[in-house]
């Protein structure tokens, strides 16, 4: 299946609505804007359609398609709070977006998490308020009881949903470590969570994927929200066609509305144009950069860029915030075999740092927190709290399973030794950082941004590396404890010699990465306007009429989860504000 239509046709189609980037939030909107018959509704995607490849949808190669043409290849600039190191950032370049390359994690953030963007003034942004949405965009296919025992499946039967159009499953297959680690976590003392779903991630659980069980494919934006609805005649799709610019118009008052978007396919230039709204669904890396291009940022940055300032909105491409994630290596028993499945259906463990870290450590931690002053006036608080004495939320991630999940770690082959890994992931960063278009004259959208994380950069940077320090000897606690450790023969990676603080904190700056978890570069402004965000709680650009966004970059503050089913909440929820308000017409329009 390919595009829908050709370039030609679709940029003289008489579109309602125009939707730049087909990937997971972009495809929920059109397939909902789609549902009623009278709206026609067009999707921009700059990747292929993807459709049928084995590298999309078979779930055990899925790290695969990293770095394939489905790929943007995106890497950072060099990064100080890391050594000097660029990281790369994988980016989805298919239809379907990066849900179509991601590790298939299927979680919800905590309630906190949500209720804090409410409460930074973004009306209906809370957890009650998006639970309808989290269970809309899902359709969770219950394991039998047997399974259910064996593997601790846990589910809230009042929290999920089960008649949306991405499958979420608990995996046919785990490894050999799975029990052993969870039964292990168990017996340290840290609380299981049957109930995951509900608004607490906090404790450990088994973890369920975005995996079909009928077929065992990859259930992602394209197969849910695209492939079923293809045949509908107001739903059109052009692939592989570059979006350039969001097309901005003056009328009275000098105020801008956007009219359309030029872009490029094979080597030629279109123009389609929107007589109800503009919906860019480009992510935290490309939804930034496309408003400035189109001149709709920060004054200074579109200038070094050669670029008209028609929108001065100083928020664009600020407020990146990412996951920080590091990989400790353990050998394990060599009996052990390593089996193809997601590498993230096994077992999660989401802690608060007061429970992960030894007192002396967390007192520490908070006392730098409550001494910074570098964070945004407008989530300082918010910030501040999640990390108070007596605060439950998962602050902190643990994934354990089997296999070298570390590409820094290269032992020799060889020697047939069988490696089990856990993935550390700081949930809640103090690392902020941009995404902004070159300082070049003569910029284009085939110039990639540049990608400025601030990992571990400045004073509240210092605090995550801290954090991460701390809460890795955790995990080598948990790999010394029984049942586990009657398989782990030893810690390789860092290596056993690195035992002091100092010496971790040298090895997590050589070694963190992303989790691939971008937000907020177009986030909500809420109480604060235009002086704190891009977009207004409905996701309306500041400054600019008829013109959305709706995606990840609208986060205002991380969450505590892998993003994927937030990311389709967004779309749910964007799609069903932009059907309440249904602006009319242009004039000129019919």
């Amino acid at each position: 299946m390919s595009s829908s239509i050709n370039a030609e046709d679709f940029a003289i189609r008489d579109f309602d609505y125009l939707v730049v980037g087909g990937g997971t939030a972009g495809l929920a909107v059109a397939a909902r804007l789609s549902e009623d018959p009278d709206l026609l509704v067009g999707v921009l995607e700059a990747g292929s359609a993807g459709f049928d490849d084995d590298l999309i949808s078979n779930p055990g190669r899925s790290l695969q398609a990293l770095g394939s043409d489905y790929d943007w290849q995106f890497e950072t600039l060099p990064q100080p709070g890391l050594g000097g190191r660029r990281i790369g950032w994988p980016r989805g370049k298919v239809l379907g977006g990066s849900s179509a390359l991601n590790l298939m994690a299927w979680t919800r953030g905590c309630k906190e998490d949500y209720d804090a963007w409410r409460d930074m003034g973004n009306e209906g942004w809370g957890w009650r308020e998006l639970l309808p949405f989290f269970q809309k965009c899902e359709k969770f296919h219950l394991p039998d009881e047997k399974t259910r025992i064996a593997h601790r499946e846990h589910y809230d039967h009042e929290a999920i949903g089960t008649d949306g159009p991405v499958s979420a499953s608990y995996s046919k297959q785990y490894s050999a470590t799975h029990q052993l680690c969870y039964d292990t976590w168990l017996s340290m003392g840290f609380p299981e969570n049957v109930s995951h779903h509900s608004g607490s991630n906090v404790g450990v659980w088994t973890n369920p994927v975005s995996v079909d069980p009928r077929d065992g494919k990859r259930s992602y934006a394209a197969s849910a929200y695209y492939k079923p609805n293809a045949a509908r005649p107001n739903l059109l799709v052009l692939t592989e066609a570059l979006a350039e610019e969001i097309v901005l118009s003056s009328g009275d008052g000098n105020r801008w509305t956007a009219t359309g978007i030029r872009f490029r396919q094979g080597g030629r230039e279109f123009v389609a144009s929107a007589a109800r709204e503009v919906i860019i669904s480009a992510g935290s890396v490309q939804s930034p950069q496309l408003l400035e291009l189109s001149g709709i940022g920060i004054p200074q940055v579109l200038a070094a860029a050669g670029i008209d300032v028609k929108v001065p909105s100083t928020n664009v491409g600020e407020n990146l915030q990412d996951h920080l994630m590091t990989t400790s290596v353990f050998e394990v028993d060599p009996s052990l075999k390593v089996t193809n499945h997601s590498a993230w259906a096994s077992t999660f463990c989401y802690l608060p740092l007061s429970e992960a870290v030894e007192k002396a450590a967390y007192d520490d931690i908070v006392n730098s927190i409550e001494s910074l002053e570098t964070l945004s006036a407008h989530n300082a608080t918010i910030l501040r709290n999640r990390f108070k004495p007596g605060v439950k939320v998962g602050q902190f991630e643990y994934i354990f399973d089997l296999g070298n999940l570390n590409p820094q770690y290269r032992p020799d082959a060889s020697e047939g030794k069988v490696y089990a890994s856990m993935l550390q992931i700081l949930q809640y960063p103090f690392s902020v950082g941009s995404v902004h278009i070159p300082s070049s004259k003569g910029v284009s959208v085939s110039d990639k941004p540049e990608i400025n994380p601030g990992y571990y950069a400045m004073p509240h940077g210092e605090v995550d590396r801290e954090i991460m320090v701390q809460c890795m000897q955790l995990t080598d606690k948990l790999c010394r404890s029984q049942p586990l450790s009657d398989i782990v023969r030893g810690r390789v990676y860092p290596p056993a010699s690195a035992e002091t603080d100092e010496q971790l904190r040298e090895w997590v700056v050589a070694n963190t990465t992303t989790d691939w978890h971008p937000v907020g570069t177009c986030a909500m402004g809420g109480a604060g306007g235009i002086d704190a965000g891009v977009v207004d709680a409905r996701l309306r650009v500041y400054g600019v009429d008829r013109l959305r966004i709706v995606d990840a970059s609208v986060m205002p503050l991380q969450v505590s989860a892998h993003l994927q089913t937030t990311v389709y909440v967004i779309g749910e929820k964007g799609a069903q504000m932009i059907l309440e308000d249904k602006v009319p017409r242009r004039n000129g329009y019919r």
